[in-house]
């Protein structure tokens, strides 16, 4: 899923898209780092979405990673997947 674009809507409807950097698992859980930005902008602004599946259906969606201790795991993560980026969190 390296390279692709996601859209994802918020409870409010609206919508946003977001462009996927790379993507791993850790603990078993799937995890996407992705950014608004199209072109390799230095100070481009990124998240980390965890997808949740919902077992009763099966249907999935993602949801922003805040805690800060899974935060720097996964930064470290893909940080070590992706040479060239550094991942500071704010």
């Amino acid at each position: 899923m390296q390279d692709g674009q996601i859209t994802l809507t918020d409870e409010d409807g609206q919508e946003f898209s977001f462009y996927i950097l790379e993507e791993t698992e850790l603990g078993g859980e799937t995890y996407l780092l992705v950014t608004d930005a199209s072109d390799d902008d230095e100070e481009a602004e990124a998240l980390i979405l965890r997808e949740v599946v919902d077992d009763d259906d099966g249907d999935g969606c993602y949801e922003t990673v805040d805690d800060d201790n899974t935060l720097q795991a996964l930064s470290e993560l893909f940080e070590s997947l992706l040479e060239d980026v550094d991942i500071t969190m704010e």
